[in-house]
């Protein structure tokens, strides 16, 4: 029978991104060397003829950018709507206008927070769909569950029939595209609701402990343990030093910081950019930010030293590792740092695209001492601590 499976990643991950005061939604945070989402089209592909991702194309399609699965039809993304039917709908109107032919018989709704879905787990949801209309994967509840209001506990709930549901969850392909065309208005938290709602029986099989959805910062650890390769720690220092310059803006760690001079330099002479810069390819044994970016070429004259923060990034995660942590200390009496340092960290962070927890920007002054000391230039000192294969 011809399987399909809708790829959600339209959703915010609120949770996540309020405990990590990450930008990035947590399907596109890197895992392994690829973002998660990646992880879970390539979950589904092997079980599958065609994948429907929707999400936001400008990230969605980037992060999916390359994946040829054999056997598998990845088709052009379709933007996400405002809830998770909405999304599901999305994607069922867009495998609808398949021709005849080539529509499913069969639908998997999978979440994109999901990077770790066992075979069995999704083969068990196919082959049960030959008896049932709707089909879910879900584990006994281990736990004893209590309700409780404003703290207190109120009762306990017997954990006797209750499950948790996973996903992928299967689906005969037109019972769920007219289930949620007959549902516009409602609210369901899965798709198996509405069958529940309709009458139709939605059948049980067993899940798997280990197919974790990203909603919490601990859940990244333990995703990283299932899927990243055995990493090696590695550590490298950067050290630069600018001297002050007159009409020049006085660029640090990314953001415009106000002062009466800025620094002279080829770039822009972010000195904690390229500090860090030279930190993370001395980790990576990739050498210095002049091998990567020379400044005797004048295509990185007054350029923007993001973007050798990104490229340096970016060869982490082509290495499948990921960074551990970064810490950058800027040497100067004047500006002071500390009421910029945050903004700083959220910017690093950004570029890096990591939890902006693993990134610290301090500074300290030279007690007057030296070039700093006499406030002729900057200087800053970095480490980074990366995971590499």
């Amino acid at each position: 029978m011809r399987v399909a499976a809708i790829l959600l990643a339209a959703g915010q991950g609120s949770r996540y991104s309020a405990q990590t005061a990450t930008p990035v939604a947590k399907q596109y945070v890197t895992l392994g060397g690829r973002p998660v989402i990646r992880h879970a089209a390539d979950a589904l592909a092997p079980h599958v003829g065609i994948i429907q991702p929707v999400g936001d194309p400008d990230l969605l399609a980037p992060a999916l950018g390359g994946f040829t699965p054999p056997g598998c039809t990845v088709l052009p993304v379709v933007p996400g709507g405002e809830t998770r039917q909405a999304s599901v709908r999305a994607g069922l109107d867009a495998l609808d206008r398949l021709p005849e032919g080539s529509r499913p018989e069969l639908v998997l709704i999978h979440d994109g927070a999901r990077p770790y879905v066992p075979g069995s787990v999704t083969r068990g949801v196919i082959e049960a769909l030959g008896q049932h209309p709707g089909v879910i994967p879900a584990v006994p509840v281990a736990d004893t569950i209590k309700r409780a209001k404003d703290g207190i506990i109120t009762d306990t709930v017997p954990r006797t029939d209750l499950f948790r549901a996973q996903t992928p969850q299967g689906f005969r392909f037109a019972l769920l595209r007219d289930l949620h065309r007959a549902a516009a208005a409602a609210d369901a938290t899965d798709d198996a609701a509405l069958l529940e709602q309709a009458g139709h029986h939605v059948a049980i099989v067993p899940g798997s402990e280990d197919n974790i959805k990203l909603t919490y910062k601990e859940d990244l650890v333990r995703l990283e343990r299932l899927i990243g390769p055995t990493l090696l720690p590695r550590t490298g220092t950067g050290y630069d030093v600018h001297a002050f310059a007159e009409n020049r803006p006085l660029i640090m760690c990314g953001i415009n910081v106000p002062h009466t001079r800025g620094l002279a330099g080829h770039s822009d002479a972010d000195v904690g950019i390229h500090a860090l810069c030279d930190a993370i390819y001395g980790a990576l044994a990739e050498g210095d930010i002049g091998r990567h970016f020379p400044p005797s070429q004048n295509e990185w004259k007054d350029a923007d030293s993001a973007r050798f923060l990104i490229h340096a990034g970016e060869r982490i995660r082509q290495r499948g590792g990921m960074l551990v942590n970064a810490d950058v200390t800027l040497i100067c009496e004047r500006p002071k740092i500390g009421p910029h340092s945050e903004a700083m960290r959220a910017r690093l962070a950004e570029l890096l695209r990591v939890d902006v927890d693993r990134i610290s920007v301090k500074a300290t002054t030279s007690e007057r001492l030296g070039f700093t000391g006499r406030e002729e230039g900057i200087a800053c000192l970095a480490s980074a601590t990366v995971l590499v294969p």
